[in-house]
């Protein structure tokens, strides 16, 4: 078992039958060049985890700055392919991603995650996170 930081295209698409699971609506065309514009524009990282060559999980994640929490690492995705789920997977990438805070100098981990998502609700106080706000949003119309 292996985690890697990802960086080639080839890599990239590697990765989309499992991100595909946590984000629907990503389309396979336009997957590696959304990544790629992602990575551009906000510094993002996708890291996976690989066993016998097979991508099982992914997370992507930004450094990111604000007054209200200081520098923190933001998962914006952490996934485990549904047939390799209760594997431990998910809790080696998370312990990776708490150790990648570290060495970047991060205050603390933070993620928004979908309310109706238990099982990773579950996961996450399991690693001893905790519900410290309420997220909301409102859809613009351009």
């Amino acid at each position: 078992m292996t985690i890697k930081v990802i960086d080639s295209e080839e890599e990239i698409a590697a990765t989309y039958s499992v991100m595909k699971q946590l984000r629907p609506h990503l389309e396979e065309e336009t997957y590696v060049s959304a990544i790629k514009r992602l990575q551009a524009e906000t510094g993002y990282r996708l890291v996976a985890l690989y066993e016998e060559g097979v991508v099982r999980a992914a997370a992507g994640y930004r450094i990111v700055r604000t007054l209200a929490s200081g520098r923190f690492l933001y998962m914006d995705d952490l996934i485990t392919e549904e047939a390799s789920r209760s594997r431990g997977y998910a809790k080696r990438l998370f312990d990776w991603l708490e150790r990648e805070a570290a060495d970047r100098e991060c205050e603390a981990l933070h993620l928004d995650s979908g309310v109706q998502r238990f099982e990773a609700h579950r996961f996450y106080l399991k690693q001893k996170m905790r519900i410290s706000c309420h997220h909301f949003e409102k859809s613009i119309t351009i």
